[in-house]
């Protein structure tokens, strides 16, 4: 009689294959616990541009889910953001809850939002643009909602957050370390789906939703998840941010002050890649620092940078040096196949 096999030898090859999946992430935690001391760690200024590109990078992941998993152009991310700022804000204060159960009220609100907006995309069957336009016009109305509503959200003067903590301010290395905490969290989710069943549909919807519905992938239910779970990101990042600044403020999740830049870290960085919102905003940050002084000539070098990407990377940096890696790759071992011997 066989003796049964044992599953030693698959569970190996899991934890092989799940360690080799998370080694990016890593390697990416380890350079940001690090980064203070070689860097920045006696400079607030400096630390608030690092919180400030950490922020981008954890908005620009969600973003990254749900359009470059599932092609649906969410132009809302400051307006989602905004909804866990505020609720996280309103409900801290003027509820009396806790810091905690005011984010996690705010993740979940963001969370519902985002769905809500992909199922009218999805039930309407409406494509890229028009759900780009639709999703436009919901960040209009909430910014139209904050300035409306005085009394309850301060409108143009702002919120402050009587409940702030100072240790965690966005000029603070705590502050810092709380964004690296929530940055590799999404990074780790983000992972997770992507060797998942979801990711695996994500990635068939996003090559060819035709192909993907004739394989049995249901497009209408993964487009929710993708939108649910990347608003859920967004919402925690905005409620997190709002309790490190302590004050927010309808600009603080406008449209051009953090849409535009979201699409511009995650074109940078690479649609639909693990690190590439990572990338975008470490090098939009490092731009922020070097064009500190730079005065009315500010947005003439951003514009120049733009056109750039646009230019000569197309598919963003990651997708750009794995080509060029991989090209590589193929041209050394041809020479070494036909090498001939000594």
């Amino acid at each position: 009689m066989a003796e049964p096999q044992r599953p030693a030898p698959r569970l190996a090859g899991a934890v092989s294959t799940a360690g080799r999946a998370l080694l990016p992430i890593a390697v990416t935690a380890a350079v940001l616990v690090v980064l203070p001391h070689l860097w920045f760690a006696d400079s607030p200024y400096t630390t608030g541009l690092a919180v400030e590109a950490l922020v981008f990078g954890c908005y620009a992941i969600g973003f990254n889910l749900i359009f470059g998993s599932t092609n649906q152009l969410f132009l809302c991310v400051g307006a989602l953001a905004g909804v866990g700022g505020y609720a996280t804000a309103i409900l801290s204060d003027r509820a009396s809850l806790p810091l905690a159960a005011g984010v996690a009220i705010g993740t979940v609100t963001a969370a519902i939002v985002a769905g809500l907006l992909a199922w009218i995309a999805v039930a309407r069957s409406l494509n890229v643009i028009f759900t780009g336009i639709v999703t436009l016009v919901f960040s209009l109305a909430f910014t139209n909602l904050i300035i409306g509503q005085r009394d309850l959200t301060g409108a143009d003067t702002g919120y402050v957050l009587k409940r702030a903590a100072t240790d965690l301010a966005d000029d603070r290395l705590g502050g810092y370390y709380l964004f690296v905490v929530v940055l590799v969290g999404l990074l780790i989710v983000f992972r997770m789906l992507q060797l998942s069943h979801i990711g695996w549909a994500f990635r068939a919807l996003r090559d060819d939703e035709v192909a993907a519905e004739l394989a049995g992938v249901d497009v209408a239910r993964y487009r929710i998840y993708a939108a649910v779970v990347g608003g859920a990101m967004i919402g925690l990042t905005g409620g997190v941010y709002a309790y490190s600044l302590g004050f927010i403020s309808p600009a603080t999740y406008g449209f051009a002050q953090v849409d535009v830049e979201v699409l511009i870290i995650v074109a940078f960085g690479g649609l639909g890649t693990l690190l590439g919102p990572v990338v975008g905003a470490a090098a939009f940050g490092f731009l922020d620092r070097a064009l500190t002084d730079s005065g009315q000539l500010r947005e003439a070098y951003y514009g120049a940078f733009v056109i750039a990407i646009f230019l000569f990377l197309r598919q963003g940096v990651i997708p750009t040096l794995t080509s060029l890696t991989r090209r590589l790759g193929r041209v050394w071992r041809k020479e070494t196949e036909w090498r001939p011997s000594p």
